[in-house]
């Protein structure tokens, strides 16, 4: 199973001054808008997102579709595809995505610690 790219969303008190600190550890903005409360900040292959308001807990985000640059990849798994394959291992689902639709869309998953698995298929 394929999820694409991965990044660590963070609900952060201070957006502004979250982007600061991660600028100090050698991430710049790659896209987001800080008026809107969200950046996406990068370090070579590390993604970590930074929203404000936007969700209570850090949450664990994959990106089947793209690569770590917000490329379309030609080949991958559709996000429909990865939630029947956990559906069928038994995985309970806290938000599920229509079977009967395509393109873009999402689910949720949490781990047994109760840490939110976001699949957030953008293509």
């Amino acid at each position: 199973m394929k999820l694409g790219a991965f990044s660590v969303s963070l609900s952060v008190k201070d957006i502004q001054a979250s982007k600061l600190f991660y600028e100090k550890l050698g991430f710049s903005v790659f896209a987001g808008e800080l008026d809107k409360n969200y950046l996406i900040m990068k370090n070579g292959n590390a993604l970590i997102g930074l929203f404000q308001g936007m969700f209570e807990n850090n949450i664990l985000t994959f990106n089947p579709g793209w690569d770590e640059n917000a490329n379309a990849l030609n080949e991958f798994n559709d996000v429909r595809e990865i939630q029947k394959s956990l559906k069928d291992k038994g995985i309970k689902l806290e938000t599920e995505v229509s079977e009967n639709t395509s393109g873009p869309a999402s689910f949720v998953v949490l781990d047994p610690d109760g840490n939110a698995i976001l699949v957030d298929q953008h293509v």
